[in-house]
């Protein structure tokens, strides 16, 4: 587990601890319950950058949270059948970094970067270099993200 940047901000630790050290061991254990409830589930989308440069080429793969917990659960078993050098959850926090959080009036944008590869037994490498923009809000004293855009190129042009 990595250490929190934020230990003396409560809200940039909470959602550091919510979008790095909960999410990350979550995705790991493919467990969804640890995370099902840091989303507002009301109104959520989530939109695929697909790591293309061209802004024309995103998607709105997630229209709604159903359907982000489905690839969701996907990636994370795929994730699961690898074979790594080193423990999965050491890895993702490797190649994890969350610094930048910017908090205005009760909302919130969070830079989530993944910089590095993870290293498979077999010597191959998978590439992370990509970036996601999360959207949190505070409802009634709990952060929870209403969205994000995901894997857009880590190095934007």
């Amino acid at each position: 587990m990595k250490k929190n940047p934020f230990e003396n901000d409560a809200d940039r630790n909470y959602l550091w601890e919510m979008l790095v050290n909960r999410d990350i061991k979550a995705f790991v254990l493919q467990d969804w319950k640890m995370v099902e409830n840091d989303f507002l589930t009301e109104g959520f989308m989530g939109i695929d950058a697909g790591k293309n440069y061209n802004v024309d080429k995103w998607e709105l793969k997630y229209p709604n949270l159903e359907a982000y917990k489905n690839e969701w659960l996907s990636q994370a078993q795929d994730f699961s059948k690898m074979e790594l050098t080193e423990d999965k959850e050491e890895a993702f926090h490797r190649v994890t970094d969350m610094l930048d959080i910017e908090i205005k009036e009760g909302v919130a944008l969070l830079h989530k970067k993944f910089s590095g590869s993870f290293i498979k037994n077999d010597g191959e490498e998978i590439p992370t270099d990509w970036r996601t923009l999360y959207r949190c809000q505070k409802i009634e004293g709990t952060w929870k993200i209403v969205g994000f855009t995901g894997y857009m190129p880590l190095n934007l042009k």
